[in-house]
């Protein structure tokens, strides 16, 4: 028997609302209301070439590459 199952009182399918979650949430939106504020094109320079473009695109990509390494990595611990 895992320890999951053994509590009772537990909820399948974690359908909880935690503060843990709450603030994730909360973050996650902040951080969508930054990224699409910030619309204008800007030049960014990827080692050697320099491209223009809008810089929600790069911000956006950013966040994704970011949550993709902590996804990652916090996979690998368990």
């Amino acid at each position: 028997m895992s320890p999951r199952t053994a509590r009772s009182g537990s909820t399948e399918g974690g359908g909880m609302v935690t503060p843990g979650r709450v603030i994730v949430a909360v973050i996650a939106v902040l951080t969508l209301v930054f990224i699409f504020e910030n619309t204008r094109s800007t030049r960014i320079r990827l080692l050697i070439p320099e491209v223009t473009m809008p810089l929600w695109t790069a911000l956006l990509a950013t966040g994704v590459l970011g949550a993709l390494c902590g996804a990652y990595f916090m996979g690998r611990r368990r």
